[in-house]
């Protein structure tokens, strides 16, 4: 049985977005308990929607991929920040969950996560105090973190030092690629950071790390996890690690990631990929390895949703919608027009219809003239890279396949 979080109790009230809530405030629970439909509820537009039935179906895909494989699994939490999914992936099987920073450590410890991997450098003394502090209150809690430089291993050691813990810090030294992000580019400079880790008092080499993302093929994918592979044996040669933790694995490549470590005696392979929760309709849908796997590109599925309403048809070819850079992302692609909703409530596909600009609210869309766009109308927008989708709202209506809302998840950015 999977760890039961502790998700705090949030509100609806006036300052909910997409929401038109003029009464007192009541709990997320009570708005999803009163079961109101999208298009006739308190709703205003733009609103974004999380869709349930494409949110279980991408759940259940990974844990799927993962288990089959042989893989342990700690899906990236900062694509949501939302507990009540992180509850999701930890009971469908995930071993832990994937932070990004120090703040996103301390809220999933305040949600109840009790394995965490910060994918990141933590340079921060106050920051690893604390973390040092909860690893020895609570036995359950499991901690690794990357270091990938001298200076990052002597910070950890002063914070375990001053925070005088009985339980050392478990570290991953990170691998990098030429021109990309953090992580030695070298195993001479992986070995000399593990060999400080084992030195220091209070730290524990755990195994290394790398991040496969800025690579573009897969033959390229392929031998940098194979350079992972020979770095985790260097490792415990020579710091003397059983079994090393190597985690590697965004959203694109994980299918290569599965080939070439999944179900490995001699590492523990611990895959990262978070986009997936939610999936879009822009650049995972053009890179899922399901493009290559059995079961096809429709695997997953967009589960985010962003309605917004046309306020004007200023000219021919041209729509004005209600919505822009404060409720749409843009950083991969703007967001996809995928279904029109007249006024009188039919619906049809948008094919032809596009985004072409975003202002703070309004969003341009070209119009194919056969689809008699009007002022009144809604279209149903898919986004491009749900990690940059989640924060622009804090509360989000989970609808059903008959567009009622069944649940509602709060995210804390």
């Amino acid at each position: 049985m999977s760890e039961r979080l502790t998700i705090p109790r949030e509100y609806v009230d006036w300052r909910t977005k997409g929401l038109w809530w003029t009464g007192e405030p009541i709990t997320l629970e009570e708005f999803a308990a009163r079961r109101d439909p999208l298009f006739s509820g308190p709703f205003t537009w733009p609103l974004m929607v999380l869709r349930a039935s494409a949110l279980d179906r991408n759940v259940a895909a990974l844990a799927d991929f993962t288990d089959r494989h042989g893989l342990l699994f700690a899906p990236h939490g900062k694509t949501s920040m939302a507990p009540a999914l992180l509850q999701r992936q930890l009971d469908a099987g995930a071993w832990g969950i994937t932070a990004a920073t120090a703040n996103q450590v301390l809220a999933y410890r305040r949600f109840g996560v009790s394995r965490i991997l910060l994918a990141n450098e933590l340079l921060d003394p106050r920051a690893l105090r604390t973390i040092v502090t909860g690893l020895d209150r609570d036995p359950a809690f499991e901690f690794l973190f990357y270091a990938d430089s001298a200076e990052g291993v002597a910070v950890a050691a002063g914070a375990v030092a001053e925070a005088r813990s009985t339980r050392p810090l478990r570290v991953l030294v990170e691998r990098g690629t030429p021109g990309g992000r953090t992580g030695c580019r070298t195993r001479e400079e992986l070995l000399s950071v593990a060999r400080a880790v084992a030195a220091a008092p209070g730290l524990e080499p755990a195994g290394v790390a790398g991040y496969e993302g800025p690579i573009k093929d897969a033959e390229g994918v392929r031998a940098f996890v194979r350079d992972l592979v020979g770095d985790a044996a260097a490792v415990a040669e020579e710091v003397g690690v059983a079994r090393p933790v190597l985690s590697v694995g965004g959203s694109a490549w994980f299918d290569v990631v599965a080939e070439e470590v999944g179900g490995r005696q001699d590492v523990a392979p611990i895959l990262r990929s978070g986009a997936y929760v939610a999936h879009d309709d822009g650049l995972y849908r053009r890179t899922t390895p399901y493009r290559r796997l059995p079961g096809g590109p429709d695997t997953l599925a967009g589960a985010l949703e962003l309605w917004a309403q046309v306020t004007s048809t200023p000219e021919p070819g041209l729509a004005i919608a209600g919505m822009g850079r404060r409720e749409a992302n843009s950083d991969q692609g703007y967001p996809v027009p995928r279904l029109l909703r007249r006024t009188d409530g039919a619906t049809l596909p948008a094919p032809g219809m596009e985004v072409t600009g975003l202002n703070d609210h309004h969003a341009y869309l070209t119009v194919p003239p056969d689809l008699g766009v009007r002022p009144g109308d809604l279209v149903s927008f898919g986004i491009s890279h749900p990690c940059t989708a989640f924060d622009r709202w804090q509360v989000l209506p989970v609808v059903d396949d008959g567009d009622t809302v069944v649940d509602a998840v709060a995210t804390y950015f």
